[in-house]
């Protein structure tokens, strides 16, 4: 067996370079992991974005790499959430049929075509369970910020014509573009200008975007124009909130500029809870499948499901009733049956995770509470050095701009990580305990729980006409129903269901 190897690492954000995360604390743990056993270290592949970019670049470099050169057969990572952001990066290292040995170093893990049926189905959930977590800081933050929407302050960055104010996190007029953004209104208000001219005239008066510095496009002015914001309220969520900021322009021209505009500032209508919408598409056209509700003379109400792509252009546009579809749905649950011993063997495992993430959970908080102290100790002296002269006030403002910026960013990453269910392998553990009993318990459950369990459990659920079609995701497609415990238990898999 070939000792080559690679080695990946990961941070998914600026938090988490200063929580302990850091590239350089990942290279340095795989590295020192390979000498120990014998490993030789081939290439390195490094990388540094957000969790939810739609693509990485080292991560498929490596990927190209490692089915170029099929000698390679090791991957080093520190752990689970490190080489996967999501289900699509689980589907594509498929370890069993590359042949490669997945090495998590951290976990005391090495995954392998030869690892027991146990071992991948514990991998799996701990998969779906840590973008469960990743999820679940993103909603917090959303939370955060939508108590500061409540509050009467706008939670984001700056839109054009403001800027952020670092020494109390509001947003105040920009004194080089806020002029520009109230000469657009009263120009579009005096009805001799098309977007087209108007933003070519705003932008030789030196509207421009801010990073490339090109003019804005026609897009861009009428998202300015139709914004709430400038008239002293503001839209987050869906929702109107009444903002404390200073306005730009009244509201009398605003609304003379939505008239000419022709808005329509028709509220939208709350949609109903429907059981299943956001989960199925349409096999055909690939388009979302929707739901809505039939009056009948009688007063009674039906719900069908059809696929959205009307008006001739989807070959299968047909009306499936709510039960109907329901029926196939849970024929799909019924079709798993995950052994009890299945589950205590899991829940065991699952349970030492957590107890792991709970201690990497408090020593993030540590160290970014530690950087918040020593920021706070930094600019106390570098106030002292200005007063005493050692600095100019120049470098004092940039950098006491700088520091405090980093602050706010901290904060922003202390709160999320406290509001954070650091216990999401318990929800693992109780997804697991449902899908055992999601059978029985399947028509009594509300749409949320039936909704998450066939997210976690059906991969790309779909409609052929009247016919629900799918897959089952790893690592439960290794107990379709028929599946014999033994070959669990002796390591071998089932392939993957296909369609019905």
């Amino acid at each position: 067996m070939s000792n080559k190897a690679v080695i990946y690492v990961r941070v998914s954000s600026k938090e988490q370079e200063e929580s302990g995360f850091s590239i350089p604390a990942q290279r340095k743990l795989l590295q020192s992991y390979a000498l120990e056993n014998g490993l030789r270290i081939v290439a390195q592949f490094e990388e540094a974005e957000t969790a939810k970019t739609a693509g990485r670049s080292a991560f498929n470099k490596m990927l190209k790499f490692l089915r170029g050169t099929p000698d390679v057969t090791n991957v080093l990572v520190e752990k689970t959430d490190r080489l996967y952001r999501n289900f699509k990066d689980y589907s594509e290292v498929d370890f069993e049929t590359m042949g490669l040995k997945i090495h998590l170093v951290k976990e005391g893990e090495i995954l392998h075509r030869e690892s027991k049926s146990h071992q991948k189905f514990i991998h799996g959930v701990k998969v779906l369970m840590a973008k469960n977590y990743s999820d679940n800081l993103s909603e917090e933050v959303r939370k955060g910020q939508l108590q500061k929407a409540e509050e009467g302050e706008w939670p984001n960055m700056a839109p054009i014509g403001y800027r952020n104010r670092l020494e109390d996190h509001t947003i105040v007029p920009d004194p080089h573009t806020a002029p520009l953004i109230r000469l657009a209104f009263e120009l579009m208000a005096s009805g001799g200008y098309s977007l087209a001219k108007l933003k070519r005239h705003l932008f030789q008066k030196g509207l421009c975007t801010q990073r490339t510095k090109s003019e804005l496009g026609k897009s861009d002015i009428q998202r300015v124009l139709s914004n709430p914001i400038y008239y002293g309220d503001f839209v987050w969520g869906g929702k109107y909130f009444r903002g404390k900021h200073t306005p730009i322009i009244d509201k009398t021209l605003y609304d003379r500029v939505q008239h000419l505009m022709k808005a329509k500032g028709k509220s939208k209508l709350v949609k109903r809870d429907f059981a299943f919408t956001s989960l199925l598409t349409c096999s055909v056209c690939g388009c979302a499948i929707t739901a809505e509700e039939h009056h009948k003379k009688s007063g009674k109400v039906y719900v069908y499901y059809r696929c959205t792509n009307g008006r001739g252009l989807c070959k299968k546009v047909i009306y499936l009733p709510e039960n109907k579809l329901e029926a196939q749905l849970r024929q799909a649950v019924d079709n798993i049956q995950i052994p009890a011993e299945v589950v205590q063997m899991t829940r065991a495992a699952l349970l030492q995770s957590s107890k792991k993430e709970q201690e990497a959970h408090t020593a993030a908080l540590a160290k970014l509470n530690s950087r918040y102290t020593r920021i706070q100790t930094l600019l106390g002296a570098a106030y002292e050095d200005k007063l005493e002269g050692t600095i100019d006030t120049d470098l004092w403002e940039t950098k006491t701009a700088e520091w405090k910026r980093e602050q706010a960013d901290i904060q922003t990453n202390i709160a999320a990580l406290k509001s954070a269910d650091t216990s999401y392998m318990l929800e693992g553990i109780r997804l697991l305990e449902l899908a055992e009993r999601a059978a029985d318990l399947f028509p009594s459950m509300n749409n949320d729980d039936k909704r998450q369990l066939l997210k976690t459990v059906l991969l790309n659920p779909r409609l052929n006409g009247t016919t629900l079609e799918y897959e089952y995701k790893k690592p439960f497609s290794m107990f379709e129903k028929g599946i014999e415990i033994e070959k669990w238990r002796d390591g071998r898999d089932s392939n993957p269901r296909p369609p019905p």
